[in-house]
């Protein structure tokens, strides 16, 4: 459906996440040309007409969900293959992603972009591992989600199998990419700049990719780990603000293994957080000595979550991830009060598009913002009875029961189907890619249990 105007109406519960942090009951939206214009009660709105109404009876509305970091563009062709115990697993993920050619990557993103909407994720940092951004924007546009694209480069050996450059083709790429892809498709697409990591990149590297996100108004992320100190003895975060690059305009991925001074550093710089518990819990890493979510939360600063990729926590289901930080956390320090339901809707709406930018046209249903909004039918087992909306949606809920999901306005999910996409004849594409991957680089493991 293209963009023009919707109502959304009859919701049994719509969370706002407003500044009031109102839910509603029969509840209404009004959309115009993308972007929400009205919010109350059905009664209020009745008089109200538009192109296209949703009768939300007996679903909870959300705000579109924000993913701070997934790699979309590769794992779905090779899901699963890794044992638990695999060493060595991104020299085995980044040398399978190298043979794919531009449609097979086209298609696997395509599939990672309809996982993503059918679990009510509108909005998803793809941080740099995509290779051809180009054919891929053709995945972006049919499946209608938002995304934040760049290439990862460094400029220091390393033994993830990730290409090398020299310092200055490093920052070319970065910044031919931002200036090609920022902006694109109707303002869905953002391009910010990535260096991979502060281990992988040289400080010049690092420098100008800051440079490069305030000269064109963009962001800049990359994989951050805290706590080992430096050989000079400067902790990680410590060297990105003596460089000048901590800031408004960085995004950390991961953010594990933070101390105390580090969470300061990062709070008084303006710089956000993608934090990802479920790669944390599968990879065994250490939530509870070095998750440091609530105290980057106790000092406000925004913090998205992600799920890294289909081969790391192996799922996309963020509203699964919101279950998980909300009683990981709990269970990691020994106290129930700690990320409570209320805040993981946070950290998938709100928090998470201010982490990546976005806070003043993403994130809540209010006048004035974006409409990204995520129907849940309630018509179910696991939603009932329902009497606490936000309690069902963290602790009992999962993807299976999005029904319906708008971003910009477009139905993009309707009946928990992308219209006018033949996802099983995708499927099978992306099946088929999987196996040729594995013959070109004969990268597979055993199975553990005997198939006969």
């Amino acid at each position: 459906m293209d963009a023009g105007s919707l109502k959304v109406e009859n919701a049994r519960f719509i969370l706002t996440v407003d500044e009031e942090r109102r839910i509603l009951t029969d509840g209404a939206i009004l959309v115009e040309d993308g972007v929400i214009s009205a919010v109350g009660k059905t009664a209020d709105l009745a008089a109200a007409g538009a192109d296209h109404t949703i009768d939300a009876t007996d679903m909870v509305v959300t705000p579109g969900f924000t993913n701070g970091h997934m790699h979309i563009s590769y794992a779905h062709a090779v899901r699963g293959i890794f044992p638990d115990d695999v060493k060595d697993r991104l020299a085995y993920v980044f040398q399978m992603q190298l043979v794919m050619t531009a449609e097979e990557e086209r298609d696997t993103s395509l599939l990672a972009a309809v996982e993503l909407l059918k679990g009510g994720t509108t909005n998803v940092v793809d941080p740099g591992s995509t290779k051809h951004i180009e054919a891929c924007l053709d995945a972006y546009d049919q499946a209608g989600i938002r995304v934040v694209t760049g290439e990862h480069v460094t400029d220091h050996e390393n033994d993830t199998n990730l290409p090398v450059y020299d310092a200055p083709e490093a920052i070319r790429r970065m910044e031919e990419t931002v200036e090609r892809f920022d902006g694109g498709l109707d303002g869905r697409v953002r391009s910010w700049a990535m260096p991979f990591s502060a281990a992988n990149c040289s400080d010049e590297v690092l420098v100008a990719a800051m440079d490069i996100a305030e000269r064109h108004d963009t962001m800049m992320t990359l994989h951050h780990f805290g706590g080992r100190r430096r050989p000079d003895g400067r902790l990680p975060t410590r060297h990105l603000a003596d460089i000048g690059v901590l800031g408004q305009r960085l995004l950390l991925a991961h953010g594990m293994g933070l101390e105390p001074e580090e969470v300061e550093l990062i709070a008084d710089s303006g710089a956000t957080v993608a934090m990802l518990p479920p790669t944390v819990l599968k990879g065994a890493t250490g939530l509870r000595e070095g998750g440091t979510l609530p105290e980057l939360l106790e000092r406000d600063v925004p913090v998205a979550l992600g799920t890294d990729s289909v081969n790391s926590s192996n799922y996309s289901d963020m509203v699964r991830t919101m279950g998980l930080t909300a009683t990981a956390y709990k269970d990691a320090r020994r106290d129930d009060t700690v990320i409570p339901a209320e805040t993981a809707v946070e950290l998938a709406t709100l928090y998470g598009a201010q982490a990546v930018g976005r806070g003043a046209d993403l994130g809540s249903i209010a006048a004035g913002k974006r409409a990204d909004l995520v129907l849940f039918d309630t018509r179910r087992p696991e939603w009932q009875a329902l009497t606490e909306p936000v309690n069902n949606l963290v602790y009992s809920a999962d993807a299976s029961s999005v029904h319906t999901v708008v971003v910009d306005g477009r139905v993009v999910v309707d009946d928990h189907n992308v219209p006018g996409l033949d996802e099983w004849g995708l499927i099978q594409r992306v099946s088929e890619i999987g196996e040729r991957i594995r013959e070109r680089t004969g990268v597979s493991f055993p199975s553990r249990w005997p198939v006969v």
